[in-house]
C-alpha cells in the first residue's frame, strides 16, 4: 500500500518546505527529498507567489516530480503564472509581482530553464488527483462528489477556485461557498486554497492550507495514518487573511 504526505500551499516559503522534509524524516540527495520509507509527497498547488523564494520551490518540485519522487496537482496561483510564461495577456496581481521579480533576476539561460520546467510541470499535471484507488483525492480547492472522474472547464475552474459565486468581498477576495459543508461522498478530498489556522476537517474533508505564507504554518497530511506534520512560518503574521 503507498502512503502519502499531502502538503498544503508553499507559496515561495522554501525554507519551510524543507524544513518540513527534515521533520517528517526525509533525506536530501541531490537537492531533492527522497523518504527512507517510500512516503510519496503530493503538492497541492500554489508553489510560487508572495513567499520569498518562489524559484526555488518551483526547481524543488519539478525536479521531484520529473524524478517520481512526487506528485502534483496545480492551484489558481500555478495557472495564472502558466498563462505568464505563456506569453498571455494577464493582470499582475495577487503574489505573481513577487514571482516575476524573482524570475527578472535570473540569467536568460536560467530563465528559459525554470520556464521550461514549469510550463511542463503544469502542462504534464492532472486538474485532481485520485489516489489508493480513489479513497483519497487531492484538488487545489477541492471538488463535489459529482465532479469526480470528470474533466472539462466546469473542473477546471472548482479545482482551481473553489465553489466561487461570482462576487467578491470588500478585500477584493472572491466570495466562495463552503462546499465542504455539504460534502458527504465517500472519498477524502485533500484540499488547500483557503488558509485556515489549524487543519479543518469537515465531512470527509481536509483543508491542510494553514497559511504559510500569511505567518501561519506549513502543515503536510500523513495518508493513511491521519496525523499531520506542522513546521512555523517564517513570514509575519497577517490576521485577516485567515477565514
Amino acid at each position: 500500500m503507498s502512503t502519502y504526505d499531502f502538503i498544503g500551499d508553499i507559496h515561495g516559503c522554501f525554507d519551510e518546505i524543507c524544513t518540513w522534509f527534515d521533520k517528517a524524516g526525509y533525506k536530501n540527495k541531490d537537492n531533492m527529498y527522497f523518504h527512507p520509507d517510500g512516503r510519496i509527497p503530493v503538492f497541492i498547488g500554489d508553489l510560487t507567489d508572495r513567499g520569498p523564494h518562489s524559484v526555488e520551490v518551483i526547481t524543488l518540485v519539478t525536479k521531484m516530480v520529473e524524478n517520481q519522487l512526487a506528485h502534483y496537482v496545480p492551484g489558481n496561483h500555478c495557472n495564472k503564472l502558466y498563462r505568464y510564461l505563456q506569453g498571455r495577456n494577464i493582470v499582475v496581481s495577487g503574489g505573481l509581482e513577487t514571482t516575476i521579480a524573482e524570475l527578472q533576476n535570473l540569467s536568460p539561460n536560467t530563465y528559459d530553464d525554470i520556464r521550461r520546467s514549469f510550463i511542463n510541470l503544469y502542462d504534464s499535471a492532472p486538474l485532481y488527483l485520485r489516489l489508493d484507488n480513489s479513497q483519497v483525492i487531492a484538488a487545489h480547492a477541492g471538488i463535489t462528489e459529482g465532479l469526480i472522474g470528470k474533466t472539462g472547464k466546469k473542473v477546471q475552474t472548482f479545482v482551481l477556485y473553489g465553489d466561487i459565486t461570482g462576487e467578491k468581498h470588500e478585500d477584493g477576495m472572491p466570495v466562495r461557498r463552503d462546499w465542504a459543508s455539504e460534502y458527504y461522498g465517500s472519498p477524502l478530498i485533500v484540499y488547500g486554497h483557503t488558509p485556515v489556522r489549524e487543519p479543518r476537517k469537515v465531512n470527509n474533508t481536509i483543508n491542510i492550507d494553514t497559511g504559510c505564507v500569511f505567518g501561519g504554518q506549513l502543515t503536510g497530511l500523513h495518508y493513511p495514518e491521519m496525523t499531520y506534520t506542522k513546521v512555523p512560518s517564517n513570514m509575519p503574521f497577517v490576521v485577516e487573511k485567515f477565514r
